[in-house]
């Protein structure tokens, strides 16, 4: 999907942007600068790169391989690339980063993507269909289901699909707000959950006082009952859904030239 809109009020300037491009922009408005965040490869950690050009120089990248400020001057194509470790604050091992960063509380922002969502933003990468007899066997955790413990805020960044927005996830990798068996309070998870869910079409948050999710607004060129149409339930919409700013001139300049001059993920 290609979206075609003014982005550049001052210079009237029409610009063409992807989709992808979108959501990276969309993603990298939700970090502040200082912020410490565990990202992984693909759309977040350009995301996160995006946000160090412009309006969050301090943001701290920390990598699940043990890289801790990484400053990666071009796109790297594994958490293990060793342009994370150039100009890095520290590299240590993989435990280290758990024990000593993760589950001490020193995440703001953790990313995470997702094979399926519920509306309480419980995510399931482990299996589609029964677990013991499963259609689909996914990759599992890795470190996601910590991630959405321990980070005191998660973002959510995935495709919107009616296959991957149900009703009730085949198996919870990663908690959200309300499980079959209780609340983050419940179980003493340290962290909020996910605040902000982006996707292809539209943004999600949660409400406070439920932990449900809510439709806050869409992206330029799409209305409502078509996201609607790819939700597995009949999600609430915000009393004023807001129009997601579409990237500036800047921020696709960025995008193309320096974070993905390849195009391997726009």
């Amino acid at each position: 999907m290609v979206f075609k809109t003014r982005t550049d009020v001052d210079a009237r300037v029409m610009l063409e942007y992807s989709t992808n491009e979108l959501m990276v922009a969309r993603a990298s408005r939700e970090l502040k600068d200082g912020e410490v965040v565990f990202v992984g490869i693909g759309l977040p950690n350009m995301a996160c790169n995006l946000a160090r050009r412009t309006h969050a120089p301090n943001l701290v990248l920390i990598y699940e391989s043990g890289a801790i400020g990484a400053q990666p001057e071009r796109l790297p194509v594994s958490i293990g690339d060793p342009c994370l470790v150039k100009g890095a604050l520290s590299v240590c091992p993989m435990a280290d980063v758990f024990n000593f960063y993760l589950q001490n509380g020193r995440i703001d922002v953790g990313f995470l993507g997702c094979a399926q969502i519920d509306r309480y933003g419980n995510i399931n990468t482990t299996v589609i269909g029964d677990y013991q007899k499963p259609k689909v066997r996914l990759p599992g955790s890795g470190g996601a289901c910590e991630i959405a413990i321990h980070s005191k805020k998660v973002i959510v960044v995935t495709p919107q699909q009616k296959r991957i927005f149900r009703q009730s996830v085949d198996f919870i990798t990663s908690p959200g707000h309300v499980t079959r068996n209780g609340t983050r309070k419940k179980w003493d998870m340290p962290g909020r959950g996910p605040v902000v869910i982006i996707t292809d079409m539209a943004v999600f948050t949660f409400d406070e006082t439920d932990g449900e999710m809510v439709l806050a607004g869409t992206h330029p060129g799409v209305n409502i009952d078509t996201v609607m149409e790819n939700i597995g339930w009949d999600i609430r919409v915000s009393a004023e859904p807001r129009e997601t700013e579409p990237p500036t001139k800047e921020e696709l300049r960025i995008i193309r030239e320096e974070l993905d001059p390849e195009h391997i993920y726009i």
